[in-house]
């Protein structure tokens, strides 16, 4: 054991005295050199803190990271970061449902009081809706949960889907909290068939009401957040009748409670009771008793209904018209990805901060090595953070091209936000887990975040859209407009970034023309239904998958070709490791349709290992470049986890 504990240290690369560039013109890009012989030790007479300052600066500027990850809306981030580190934001652990749910209310009131967040918001700069959605999340994923149901999904369709009267109504309540709404699309019997869902709205032409009506258990409006308690309004999606004829799903508000937060009458709300996480957001089981509500009360931006029952639309189908009243789910996609970034970044940065204080054997036998300096460690941690900026750049031209609303890229951004939420929150589920794991016993106390963050990331791998069934979505639509990418023969060294690109390219083109191909062969509708649902699942969530990853990877090298700044070189490296991460994760792939060699996965797999160690005096750095204050990450093992057990916590962050 002795042996192999020293023989780790003296392999690892640990923290470095210098971190001077090599030449660009050097036949690899490298971070840093140094000999072994100056490798620094810690102790554990210093405190965490402490360590974390004896770690080399780097000569690039932190600040130019941040900058270049936050994207946008600049002023109002560092506000309201700096608003999220005020006390009242201090996660509490051993509370009750009712206490929990008061707190993420009384979080996201302070939140809409200090005007962070609008409504407006996605008509007039919806990129900085998305802002919030990713730091609020750091602090309380439930909190964010409520505010995107709140301003995305009910806010957002009343102002998208509504018309004068539905705003001058509604839409400074929602943006006060003085109206809280809910978003009643699923129900218990249909979630991604959701056209064929239950609920009616029978209009009434003597009273000129809407009746809403549940008929069966099947039709509950199920899993509606904002519903068991705070909630005044819902927008329902149902079957809208007149005069025997159905006109398809369209958006109906129904109030279910008066300003008193009463149920109002034929109204029945259930609560759901404890989740796995998140359980600050009050989710609800909506039934309807012919419910009746006035003919002003049907949101009728796109379809208006007279007097007398006669309904004028702008969107002939009645699948149009659905696509059409559900589109705010796509927004609500990119505001859950941002959410699993927010959730990804937090998990790093507790993850490594802990990794580069908490001190274990070395090769002298003494706990003066970072647990961060074994290759064990570096392994599971820094691909990690080399995707997460990759996904960071790649998401932000994704809400770029959605802000853009250019009606001709329409179809290119619904396969972008399908391939962007399902990524995001998958790589939340895995790398909160790993990091969960590498933190040992301490991660697996509640006040060190990481079980807040993997109800997070379960919830957004299945809200909006479950990951996988996108993802068939993503394959479908890129199918119906796929051509075959450019590539290059695949060269005798594939580890250059150009190289791995290429290699992505290559597998997007032969997953999609081998999709194509199996369901050209298929008979009729029948047999292209069970060719998509029974025999090609592999290979479309394989081939959506990958139109993803080609996204970010081309957006990723396309940001860092413009940069001009000392951050290139680091920013090229992350890419490169995220790359190599991502072939050597696939590499199975490659080799069973001979793409690549053994040998040239064996280069992958070397380069990978050098690239790994030689980022790892970086990582303390690149994790403060997500510019997470010690309030908002409020995990213990990230700051001076020595101090906080010097007393009787009881697991609570009262006194520290």
């Amino acid at each position: 054991h002795y042996f192999i504990q020293s023989n780790l240290r003296m392999l690892s690369l640990l923290p470095v005295q210098s971190l001077r560039f090599l030449s660009k013109s050097a036949s690899k890009r490298c971070l840093a050199s140094m000999p072994l012989h100056d490798i620094p030790s810690f102790s554990n007479k210093v405190s965490p803190p402490d360590i974390q300052q004896q770690y080399p600066k780097p000569e690039y500027s932190t600040e130019s990271l941040t900058h270049l990850l936050d994207h946008d809306n600049h002023t109002m981030r560092n506000k309201f970061r700096e608003f999220m580190s005020d006390p009242v934001m201090k996660p509490k652990y051993n509370i009750s449902l009712a206490e929990e749910r008061e707190l993420a209310l009384q979080r996201l009131q302070r939140i809409c009081d200090n005007g962070f967040v609008s409504v407006l918001d996605f008509r007039d700069n919806p990129l900085r809706i998305f802002a919030a959605h990713e730091l609020a999340a750091i602090i309380d994923p439930a909190m964010t949960t409520k505010m995107t149901v709140q301003f995305n999904l009910f806010g957002g369709t009343v102002l998208k889907l509504g018309t004068e009267k539905h705003h001058e109504k509604l839409l400074s309540g929602i943006d006060s909290l003085a109206d809280i709404g809910c978003f009643g699309l699923t129900e218990l019997g249909y979630g991604n068939n959701a056209v064929e869902m239950e609920t009616t709205a029978i209009y009434d032409p003597l009273t000129k009401e809407i009746v809403v009506n549940t008929p069966t258990p099947l039709a509950q409006k199920y899993w509606i957040t904002n519903g068991a308690l705070h909630a005044h309004h819902v927008v329902v999606f149902a079957h809208l009748i007149s005069h025997d004829v159905n006109h398809g799903i369209h958006a109906v508000l129904v109030p279910i409670r008066d300003k008193d937060l009463n149920v109002l009458p034929n109204v029945k709300v259930e609560e759901m009771g404890y989740k796995m996480g998140l359980n600050g957001v009050d989710n609800a089981k909506l039934t309807f008793d012919n419910v009746r509500v006035p003919k002003d009360n049907l949101l009728d931006k796109y379809s208006q209904l007279s007097d007398d029952g006669a309904l004028v639309s702008d969107i002939k189908s009645t699948r149009a018209r659905f696509l059409a009243v559900a589109d705010q789910l796509l927004s609500g996609r990119i505001c859950i990805a941002s959410m699993a970034l927010g959730g990804a970044k937090a998990s790093l940065s507790i993850a490594i901060k802990y990794s580069a204080t908490r001190l274990t054997v070395g090769s002298k036998g003494k706990s003066d090595a970072a647990i961060l300096s074994y290759q064990l460690q570096q392994h599971a941690l820094l691909p990690l953070l080399a995707r997460t900026f990759a996904l960071n750049v790649g998401l932000d031209a994704v809400k770029r091209q959605w802000a853009a609303q250019d009606p001709e890229q329409h179809q290119e951004v619904v396969a972008m936000c399908c391939a962007l939420k399902p990524i995001c929150s998958w790589h939340l589920e895995h790398l909160v887990s790993v990091c969960r794991e590498r933190c040992g016993g301490q991660g697996y106390l509640s006040c060190n975040r990481f079980g807040t963050f993997i109800g997070l990331a379960h919830a957004a791998m299945t809200a909006e859209g479950d990951n996988s069934v996108l993802i068939q979505k993503v394959a479908k639509e890129r199918l119906e407009m796929f051509k075959v990418r450019p590539t290059s023969p695949v060269s005798e060294n594939v580890t250059s970034v150009e190289e791995l690109i290429n290699l992505i390219n290559i597998r997007e083109n032969m997953l999609f023309s081998g999709l194509g191909a199996a369901l050209r062969g298929a008979k009729g509708r029948d047999g292209l239904f069970e060719r998509w649902m029974y025999e090609q699942n592999e290979n479309i969530q394989n081939a959506g998958k990958t139109y993803g990853e080609r996204i970010v990877a081309e957006e990723f090298k396309r940001v860092i070709d413009q940069t001009e700044d000392n951050t290139k070189d680091i920013l090229h490296s992350l890419l490169h490791l995220h790359l190599l991460s991502y072939t050597r994760d696939n590499a199975a792939w490659y080799l069973t349709r001979e793409v690549i060699t053994p040998r040239q996965s064996e280069q992958v797999s070397t380069e990978f290992d050098r690239l790994c160690a030689e980022l790892t005096p970086h990582a303390l750095h690149l994790v403060e470049s997500f510019r997470i204050t010690d309030e908002m990450i409020s995990a213990p093992i990230a700051r001076d986890w020595v101090r906080f057990n010097e007393v009787d916590n009881r697991g609570e962050l009262d006194e520290f």
